[in-house]
């Protein structure tokens, strides 16, 4: 039984190239694609020309296996395996990157990955207004690690940074949905995390 798994682990490290050898509580942040609320996430959150992420989600690293934790739509908060979550980044043409929080403040990870794991099955927050009910990608990580102080809410923008005016992919986006845009509420967002100087860049899968 032991060799089985020592072969699965080594096989599913070549299988995904890594250098990266991944740790329980890495965070995996997803490259946005032009199209849809991906390039208007990316649009009005891009901190520099080093973070264009659209989605983050959690490693969680078991004696035989890797999982991600994450929320998503339509599904909601869910764990999949490692090899599924890159499989189905990997064919939408986005690439992945691993950052990890650095060591100064590294947190308590079985705790957050136990918080992550206890909101499974929620919806996915189509909203991004804050809510104990349903979560959206950062908001699901900002509560893994919010006994550990990692990540701060900030005042969302859905403007163009460029005209000072509303992106017009999120005014449809909040029109269908019969909802004001929440310009200036509370909320975090994959780029902002990623600019976040208590963590680090560890590579790409």
């Amino acid at each position: 039984m032991k060799f089985i798994v020592l072969v699965f682990l080594a096989s599913s490290f070549q299988l995904f190239g890594q250098s990266v050898q991944l740790k329980n509580g890495d965070l995996l942040f997803v490259t946005h694609q032009n199209k849809g609320l991906s390039s208007a996430i990316n649009q009005v959150t891009q901190t520099s020309l080093h973070t264009h992420f659209s989605h983050v989600a959690l490693v969680e690293k078991t004696a035989d296996r890797l999982w991600v934790l994450q929320a998503t739509s339509p599904e909601g908060t869910v764990r999949v395996p490692l090899a599924a979550f890159v499989e189905e980044t990997e064919s939408d043409g986005c690439r992945i990157v691993v950052y990890r929080i650095k060591l100064r403040w590294e947190p308590h990870f079985k705790r957050a990955i136990y918080r992550a794991k206890s909101i499974l099955g929620k919806p996915y927050n189509h909203s991004y207004i804050l809510n104990d009910s349903s979560y959206y990608c950062s908001q699901f990580v900002y509560y893994a690690f919010a006994k550990d102080s990692i990540f701060t809410m900030n005042p969302m923008t859905f403007k163009n940074p460029k005209t000072g005016e509303f992106n017009q992919k999120w005014v449809a986006y909040y029109q269908k949905l019969s909802f004001e845009i929440p310009e200036g509420k509370p909320g975090c967002n994959p780029n902002g995390m990623a600019a976040s100087t208590k963590l680090k860049r560890i590579g790409e899968l």
